[in-house]
């Protein structure tokens, strides 16, 4: 995994097994925590999420995904051991415990009130973890059928919305998530990034595999727009575009803004929403970008970081002035970060050209038809020839019957 974004003023950076945080604003220490030197799970005895059905796996310490408070103040990190780690981020950075989880995580996030801590698994489930009591073994609440690749929440803390490989976006409440409020139809591949819009609490934004992203009313479960990324995109190939996924979309602090990033598309897309009119999801602009982005975020100012595949420079910030987006390459704030980003990039550069989180996800259609037609043509051809042989036999036998009897 390979991600950024931000916890306040600090940029918050992971990459394989680390995890660095750089203020942008200040010359503070940076924090660096490195999954493979933490706490090792224990193996006397059972902990409280252990479960017998769970598969021992062999982690290598490499972070899968990390959460940040609305308020900036906490954050939280799981990897492919198993940990779940939480920490303060103000006024200094302290890691406040370590705990496991049964499988191995997929997303997390923080609720409103910032007293609890939802993780999705890849087996379907959803534990919450306490944060006021740290040391607390989480509990299970609700569950799907296939792995789950997203998680989201209105912004009253009502309703959980999770979102799985089998295109199915759920809208649970989560003081009672077995009741489920509604389901959100029609995308045709796994969900892969979920957004409630913090400006328009009563709407969901949702980005899939089958390169779409849609808007919704999730509550009754009501679409209320479809945009098909795929036909935007005119610098992917065919192949690119037959498997371009929306893995992440994002809003600026004012609300102005949501931007849409693809999978290994270097173009950017900028939506604007608007509660009158047909149409409530507008485009707004499109940016190419020098390289294909690892990921985007939004500072606490409005500007657009990204983090892009890179080795010369991996990090940009993007304003917006005059109705388009440009790049402001001589931020000071960039040059912090690209100072204290420079240890990392022989791990970025290695961490970029692993293979896509989301390639194994995409269905796969066979043509059996074609391959059923094939066959049955051989078999009665070789039937056909069978038939052939056996009537020249007899016609041969025959033959020689009536040879020996007119000798006779």
């Amino acid at each position: 995994m390979t991600a950024i974004g931000f916890c306040g003023e600090w940029l918050i950076f992971a990459c394989d097994k680390k995890l660095v945080a750089i203020h942008t604003k200040q010359a503070r220490e940076w924090f660096v925590f490195d999954c493979s030197t933490a706490e090792k799970k224990p193996t006397d005895g059972k902990d409280d999420n252990s479960d017998a059905g769970a598969s021992e796996e062999v982690g290598k310490d490499k972070v899968l995904a990390f959460a940040v408070s609305s308020s900036g103040n906490l954050m939280a990190l799981t990897d492919d051991s198993k940990r779940l780690v939480l920490f303060r981020c103000e006024p200094s950075w302290q890691c406040i415990s370590i705990r496991w989880v049964v499988r191995r995580c997929t997303s997390l996030m923080f609720n409103k009130a910032e007293d609890e801590l939802l993780a999705t698994d890849k087996s379907g489930d959803v534990y919450s973890f306490s944060v006021e009591t740290p040391q607390k073994g989480g509990e299970l609440k609700m569950g799907h059928l296939s792995m789950l690749l997203a998680v989201s929440m209105s912004p009253d803390d009502k309703y959980i919305i999770t979102a799985d490989r089998d295109e199915k976006i759920r809208v649970s409440p989560l003081a009672s998530p077995h009741n489920i409020q509604s389901f959100c139809l029609g995308h045709q591949q796994f969900v892969s990034a979920l957004l409630v819009p913090s400006g328009h609490p009563h709407w969901l934004l949702s980005g899939s595999g089958d390169g779409t992203m849609k808007l919704w009313e999730y509550e009754s479960g009501r679409k209320l727009q479809s945009w098909d990324l795929k036909e935007m995109d005119d610098t992917a190939g065919s192949e690119a575009q037959h498997k371009c996924t929306v893995c992440r979309i994002t809003s600026s602090p004012d609300n102005r803004h949501v931007a849409v990033q693809c999978e290994r598309v270097s173009t950017l897309q900028f939506f604007t929403l608007h509660h009158d009119g047909k149409e409530k999801l507008v485009l707004q602009s499109r940016m190419s970008l020098p390289h294909c982005p690892l990921d985007i975020a939004f500072d606490p100012e409005g500007r657009l970081w990204v983090l892009m595949d890179s080795i010369d420079a991996p990090l940009q910030i993007y304003t917006h002035g005059r109705d388009f987006w440009e790049c402001d390459a001589e931020s000071p704030e960039l040059n912090r970060v690209t100072e204290a980003f420079k240890p990392h990039w022989e791990t970025l550069e290695a961490s970029s050209k692993t293979d896509s989180r989301f390639e194994h996800l995409h269905k796969v259609s066979f043509d059996n038809v074609t391959a059923y037609l094939q066959k049955k043509q051989q078999r009665l051809e070789e039937q056909q020839l069978k038939r052939g042989r056996a009537q020249k036999a007899s016609c041969n036998k025959k033959a020689k019957q009536d040879t020996s009897g007119a000798g006779i």
